[in-house]
């Protein structure tokens, strides 16, 4: 008698045959054990997860220290928002968020009895821009400006406040001026690694005639998210941390004034949010031993080598390339498709990380596996080969759910508040379909047991945020003070 995975491998052709609205359940046993052996590089245990979580912690403790943070790779840079929203803010109030091959402008309007208005329009920034100088860069943000401000009838005789969302590693050294400290996310622009961006925003809005505007506040996504969340929640007093996942990953989170060596601002205030910057953790070698040959390959080809190693075995940017090489390295080893490869499936990036999610929603049946492998040129799968496929797909998004949680663990332990809310942005977060449960799962196993989370997504996270540090920045250039942004 056949097994039932020789039986399947025999359904090279069947999906035409088989009636599939009667249903294939999805059955890892049918994943081969070659796959699964091939693989297991990319499962990571708890005791590895742990031995990270020790790294990380003493990255993140490097970071925060005047004498260490130097030579640190996790750079922790202080974000001077030191407020979160109290519900007294009123205004309009425009939100520029730059943190990939879009950005977004925002027009909120803050009002009594919890008003809130909301616009936005989205841009593109062309792939000569990403990687041309600067100033191009910069003047074509200005130029959106310009148009979202003339389309929404904005008056420019007031100088309009702007937060501005800058979601690459930035060095702060006010809540209006901060340094680049290297491009990330395919960006690669001249003239600006080392520079101000507030700066050089500020020049090209000069540049711009009858642009006023009032630059208020610079800060990064997982800032914005924060910020974002704890209005969501009605001023929440325990939304510590900020998390995205998306083309990027990185997370902030409130520390005590104390334990951060490097601000220099307001110390009448316990709190300060911190910029971890953590995508950079193990460029020092430190993930050395759970990085994959596919990892590294990713790394060396891309337009930072040797930079961003965490995040590049996590983030949405790299997530579905990392799939693509394993199946592509699979096939050439005649492990998937009998060796058959397409054009489309040996070329770099064509596996976007939707497919990712995609081919993990299916049900049965492997619908969406199948048509995900007829768009990349594979037409002829049989059963096995969209179990093999899926595996992999499970194997990477898990592995980056698991040290994204690991991540967390780390900064819930160390603040170690007893109830915390965790808003959470991104693209993985948002569309993959299991991200946020295997996230509490390993989060949990990884926390204390004592301390209680709830990952919150956020709305327009980045965009909303910067546009409610905009706000909380005029509130308090007003005689009213309020407490700092943890005040218990």
């Amino acid at each position: 008698m056949r097994t039932k995975l020789e039986m399947m491998g025999q359904l090279r052709s069947s999906f035409s045959e088989l009636n599939i609205s009667e249903g294939f359940e999805f059955d890892t046993e049918i994943v081969t054990n070659e796959i699964k052996e091939d693989c297991k590089s990319l499962l990571l245990s708890n005791e590895q997860l742990t031995t990270l979580m020790k790294d990380m912690d003493d990255a993140i403790r490097n970071g925060l220290r005047k004498d260490t943070n130097p030579s640190s790779i996790v750079k922790c840079y202080v974000t001077y928002v030191q407020d979160l929203p109290n519900g007294t803010e009123r205004g309009k109030f425009l939100a520029l968020d730059l943190g990939g091959t879009n950005f977004r402008v925002l027009l909120i309007e803050l009002g009594e009895n919890n008003y809130f208005h909301m616009e936005s329009e989205i841009f593109k920034v062309p792939a000569h821009i990403q990687t041309g100088k600067g100033t191009e860069l910069f003047d074509h943000i200005a130029k959106c400006l310009a148009e979202f401000v003339k389309k929404h009838n904005l008056d420019s005789k007031n100088a309009l406040p702007l937060g501005f969302t800058f979601s690459f590693p930035l060095r702060q050294v006010g809540l209006t001026k901060g340094y680049l400290n290297s491009w990330t996310k395919g960006f690669n622009c001249s003239g600006v690694v080392d520079e101000d961006v507030v700066k050089l925003l500020k020049d090209a809005i000069k540049r711009r005639k009858g642009l006023n505007l009032r630059l208020t506040a610079v800060l990064n996504d997982a800032t914005g998210t924060l910020m974002s969340c704890a209005h969501k929640t009605r001023y929440s007093k325990n939304c510590f941390v900020g998390l995205i996942i998306g083309t990027g990953c990185n997370a902030c989170y409130v520390e005590k004034i104390e334990n951060a060596e490097l601000f220099d601002g307001d110390q009448s205030k316990p709190h300060v949010i911190v910029n971890t910057e953590w995508g950079a953790f193990g460029d020092d070698g430190k993930l050395d031993a759970i990085r994959t040959k596919y990892d590294r390959e990713i790394d060396e080809d891309s337009l930072n080598p040797g930079q961003q190693r965490f995040e590049k075995m996590i983030s949405g940017m790299y997530m579905g390339e990392i799939v693509r090489l394993a199946i592509v390295d699979l096939a050439n080893q005649k492990k998937l498709f009998e060796g058959r490869l397409s054009e489309q499936m040996k070329t770099k990036g064509a596996f976007g990380t939707s497919y990712v999610s995609d081919i993990e929603s299916d049900k049965a049946n492997y619908r969406e596996t199948l048509k995900v492998l007829n768009e990349m040129g594979i037409n002829d799968p049989s059963l096995v080969d969209c179990a093999n496929v899926r595996y992999i797909c499970e194997c990477v998004s898990r592995r980056s759910a698991h040290l994204v949680s690991a991540g967390l663990a780390v900064l819930l332990n160390k603040m170690d508040e007893k109830s915390v809310t965790i808003g959470v942005d991104g693209s993985v977060y948002r569309f993959h379909p299991y991200f946020h449960k295997l996230m509490v799962e390993k989060t949990k196993q990884l926390t204390k047991s004592d301390i209680k989370f709830d990952l919150m997504l956020s709305e327009d996270g980045s965009g909303r945020g910067a546009a409610l540090v905009a706000a909380v920045a005029v509130r308090d250039e007003l005689p009213l003070k309020t407490n700092g942004v943890a005040a218990k």
